[in-house]
């Protein structure tokens, strides 16, 4: 925490205090319900424990701990329920049981049967009451007019969004439209969002992990097969040792801690790389400061050292492994200790110790989160830790694999079948063949879709990304690879304070037709669109748009956490005020752009207010019926409801069910891991378990083993890309490398005639992926134990990216232009997804006008543990606003003495995007003479101006602060388009 609490306190935090009539009647009820069982709580008031009114209060606002499943609990004249919903902020997915009283939500209590979070909170956890009953929302729909925010009807809102959509895609056709979704709708809710703007007919669409896991996905699934965390926070505590290198867990995924110190009490060694000296770097026992940017510089550093002392599992590597003699001939060659230091800061015997501890300490992970994604070189980073971890045979096995932290809720799970440029639901490629795949399973033809589009050229290129929405408004249209600039923006649920070049996204959104925020907050787009800007942006004709869309405790459905496992959410309460649900607004929006019957062919309808709304559990079974890519099939809502009825069923280490039944539904959880972690294989008739740790041979295919994917052919320069013989999962048929299943090599093998006749019919010409019957991947992995993706080698030189080998290249704004020339960025790029991309032009004028001198910091951002994102719903949440009250800047004693800036006092920020931002002054060792820090989750400021007047009325967050965005600068991912937001330049004056 920067400060302590104010004497005077930001408007809307003194109700909540001790003495106030809030409080004094929720101690009333809390005395008056008690229930007759005692619980820990109450075995520690009545033991005297307790101290002061603040903590008996505390105490006596939580009830017994009751099960999910439990009925309606009459107490008096009142009516309390449990429902159990999962924390709607990081990607923990901490289990939750709130305590309903009469519809509304009085109380909270971490679950202590839940395997994840074992009955623990963070701050933003246990303030996830005020979350759902938000003073500070979005009541109703609200039309920008004349600068202020004006209350409008639901009826009139949607029908003049939607005249207005139509009029642009008669104008400018379909791509004209650009809609943001969210990583913090459920699964089923942005799996909804892409089939929606499929049969809008455009692939604009994107959502959050653009701009914080792109780069993982692609590096990761392009070594081994799929984008995603490896292993668990469960399984950490099986860890020897873990390399934390981009990742503050401690603040930005605090539960998750509790697995990690656990695993340090039975030995496990820790350590921590990262520019700044966090909390998670206090726990460490070796910490390492870099500058940020160099991550390959030490990671080869390491590999140099694992490769000249021969520490490198070579029999693995032999077996599961591609391309590994090439990394090892680079890493001797180019990243000897001295060139490791003078590109990263660290010197040889610091390198050597960090690779002796992970080699001599196997089974050892590695941990990152956006300090190494948010790079112009983020896939080669990510790509880099791979490699290590191959090098040392770690990938597969329990205590080992790379646990990568994803941040929001369900920011893995909309990656997986969500609102992606590039792809359908479950990965699948915007080829024809995907199409008819997702057509069939939709129940429309083929050509009513490919209709919607502007051409099948379109239907087939990936969208614009979110990082770079403002450059499809701004960006010259003979530069653009589509027909029109962008004219229309959907923010459904996304930051705009989270992405970069806050400066130009503002005249982006004042160039534009039509922007519409669909939230639960109005988020800090509302203030930016109703600020003045330059007369030259504006656009007359330009209508804005606020639309309350419900919290995730208002509705229900599925979310996944960083560890795969899925978890279903009860609704906890009604929609509050005029705010409706996502799935619903989706809805309503398709009735009246007249596609809402095909949209919801497959769903039935529920009623909520009086409306239809699309049954959450019928969205999943036709995510069921899909994604065969990636083994969303077999979660059915009914397991995932059994296993949050059953937690304490599950063990806390290896995730699985120790048996036992669920009591309601008499499902046997025997065998499952907790959530069914995807890849959960087959129709859920087939009850797969689920898959714990990727990749893992020990175990067989139907126990979660795996192997790696054979998705990149069978052969390269003349040598297998399949695994060698004897590299196969426990059990399995066929003992040696194999690629992917299809029609042809079924029949092959001699297994046709264990289909069905109807699995037979439907698998007839197609491969795993499209075999809608799921009997192709039955009989091959329940029958013969094979993985029906093949097993192959990892590849460890990816060959189709622009550096095969990763490369460390200097961003493109740095402090060292000595090091460009040794190692220079990327030339510039045409028409990539959709747009021009500068690398080198950029680099080089930047030492040409010798920026370095204007600008000698390094700037760098990250997370604190009390607020969650672009933080309007966090910074909104009074209880959480008490505790950080202030935007900062951590600058280093020795810079601080230089400025002559004393802690405390207020600081200008200039950066070469000409943006000034007003910060208060925290000095501190925790960054080097070179670097600062800010964090990125505050809006409401502006250069030195307080945007209060732009909210809608008694909707703006109770903490406003300066958006490091705003002058973060031009810089993007060679393969994913991630921006640049942990390595740029700024100057640092007193205020």
């Amino acid at each position: 925490m920067l400060l302590t609490k104010k004497s005077s306190s930001p408007s809307g935090l003194t109700a909540h205090r001790a003495g106030s009539p809030r409080f004094v009647q929720s101690l009333t009820r809390g005395l008056s319900h008690a229930l007759p069982t005692m619980d820990r709580r109450s075995f520690l008031r009545r033991s005297g424990l307790g101290v002061g009114v603040g903590l008996a209060a505390t105490q006596l606002s939580l009830v017994k701990k009751a099960s999910a499943a439990a009925p309606g609990e009459a107490v008096g004249n009142s009516k309390i329920e449990v429902k159990r919903t999962i924390c709607s902020h990081c990607s923990v997915g901490c289990a939750v049981d709130a305590v309903v009283e009469n519809g509304v939500w009085v109380r909270q209590e971490a679950v202590f049967d839940s395997p994840i979070n074992l009955g623990a909170h963070c701050a933003k956890g246990a303030a996830l009451r005020e979350h759902g009953h938000g003073e500070y929302r979005l009541r109703y729909p609200m039309k920008l007019v004349n600068g202020k925010y004006e209350r409008i009807s639901w009826d009139t809102a949607l029908n003049e969004i939607t005249e207005r959509m139509l009029a642009l895609r008669k104008e400018s056709g379909p791509d004209s439209l650009y809609v943001i979704g969210s990583s913090k709708h459920n699964n089923e809710q942005a799996y909804l969002l892409r089939k929606w703007m499929s049969f809008w007919g455009s692939n604009n669409c994107d959502h959050q992990a653009r701009i914080c896991h792109s780069t993982t996905v692609a590096g990761v699934a392009n070594t081994w097969g799929y984008g995603a965390m490896t292993n668990s926070y469960n399984d950490m505590q099986n860890s020897k040792c873990a390399l934390y290198i981009g990742s503050n867990a401690a603040e930005a995924h605090p539960v998750s801690m509790l697995h990690m110190l656990h695993a340090k009490e039975t030995g496990c060694k820790m350590i921590v790389v990262d520019p700044r000296f966090t909390r998670t770097a206090a726990k460490a026992d070796e910490y390492i400061r870099i500058r940020s940017g160099s991550d390959i510089p030490f990671l080869f550093g390491m590999l140099f050292h694992i490769f000249k002392n021969g520490w490198e599992d070579t029999k693995y590597i032999n077996d599961r492994v591609y391309g590994m003699d090439k990394i090892k001939e680079e890493v001797l060659a180019k990243w000897t200790p001295d060139k490791v230091e003078e590109a990263c800061g660290v010197p040889e015997a610091q390198v050597f110790k960090a690779a002796q501890m992970m080699a001599m300490n196997r089974p050892s992970t590695v941990v990152w989160c956006m300090g190494q994604t948010q790079h112009t070189t983020g896939n080669a980073i990510v790509r880099a830790s791979c490699i290590l971890q191959l090098a040392l045979g770690n990938v597969g096995k329990s205590g080992g694999g790379t646990n990568i932290f994803r941040g929001h809720d369900n920011v893995q799970g909309a990656t997986d079948v969500g609102p992606n440029p590039d792809s359908l639901p479950g990965y699948y490629g915007l080829a024809e063949g995907s199409w008819k795949h997702f057509a069939k399973v939709w129940g429309v033809d083929f050509d009513w879709i490919k209709a919607k589009y502007a051409s099948p050229s379109m239907m087939g290129k990936p969208g614009i990304t979110v990082s770079r929405w403002i450059d499809g408004v701004l960006e010259k249209n003979e530069f653009i690879d589509q027909d029109s600039n962008l004219r229309g923006v959907f923010y459904w649920g996304h930051a705009p304070n989270s992405q970069t070049r806050g400066l130009e996204m503002k005249r982006a959104m004042d160039k534009l037709d039509l922007l519409v925020v669909v939230d639960p907050y109005p988020s800090a787009t509302a203030a930016m669109a109703a600020m003045p800007g330059k007369a030259e942006d504006q656009n007359p004709n330009r209508a804005v748009y606020l639309l309350p869309a419900a919290t995730q405790f208002e509705t229900s459905g599925s979310c996944t956490a960083s560890n795969r496992s899925l978890q279903w959410r009860e609704k906890v309460i009604e929609p509050l005020w005029e705010s409706r649900s996502d799935h619903m607004i989706m809805q309503q929006f398709a009735d009246r752009l007249g596609f809402g019957k095909e949209l919801s062919k497959n769903f039935k309808m529920q009623q909520v207010k009086g409306m239809d709304e699309p049954v959450p559990e019928d969205i999943l079974r036709e995510i069921n019926k899909s994604c065969w890519t990636i083994g969303y099939t077999g979660q059915s809502p009914e397991r995932l409801k059994a296993h949050m009825r059953s937690m304490h069923l599950f063990d806390v280490k290896t995730l699985k069910s120790k048996g036992g039944k669920d009591k309601q539904s008499g499902y046997d959880t025997t065998g499952d891991y907790f959530g069914l972690p995807w890849p959960c294989w087959g129709t859920p008739e087939m009850k797969h378990p689920g898959s714990p740790n990727l990749y893992d041979t020990s175990k067989h295919v139907m126990d979660g083993g795996g192997n790696f994917r054979a998705n990149f052919g069978v052969e390269r320069e003349g040598k297998t890309l399949l695994a060698e013989d004897g590299s196969h999962s426990l059990g399995a048929d066929i003992t040696t490398g194999y690629p992917e299943f299809d029609h042809v090599l079924v029949k092959k093998l001699g297994w046709w005639d264990e289909l069905t006749d109807a699995e037979k019919t439907a698998a007839e010409g197609k491969n795993w992926k499209t075999d809608s019957s799921g009997g192709i991947i039955r009989v091959v992995m329940k029958n013969h134990g094979c993985y029906p993706f093949g097993n192959a080698k990892a590849r460890a030189v990816v060959w189709n990216f622009p550096d095969a080998i990763p490369q460390h290249r200097e961003p493109l704004y740095g402090i060292r232009p000595d090091l460009v020339a040794k190692y220079p960025t990327h030339d510039d790029k045409k028409a990539f997804w959709r747009l021009p991309t500068l690398y080198k032009t950029l680099q080089d004028k930047n030492i040409a006008d010798k920026v370095h001198e204007k600008f000698p910091l390094i700037m760098t951002s990250g997370r604190l543990v009390e607020y969650e994102g672009g933080g309007e719903e966090t910074r909104s949440n009074p209880w959480l606003a008490e505790l950080q009250q202030e935007m900062f800047i951590e600058i280093n004693p020795k810079v601080a003495a230089e400025k002559g800036i004393r802690n405390g006092e207020r600081a200008w920020v200039s950066t070469p995007t000409g943006a000034r931002l007003n910060v208060q002054a925290l000095v501190t060792e925790r960054v080097g003479p070179d670097t600062v820090f800010m964090p990125f989750h505050f809006s409401g400021r502006w250069q030195g101006a307080d945007m209060l007047a732009y909210y809608p009325a008694g909707a703006a967050p109770v903490v406003r602060g300066e958006a490091i965005n705003t002058g973060t600068t031009y810089g993007y991912d060679s393969v994913t388009m991630m921006q640049e937001t942990k390595t740029t330049v700024c100057n640092v004056e007193r205020a």
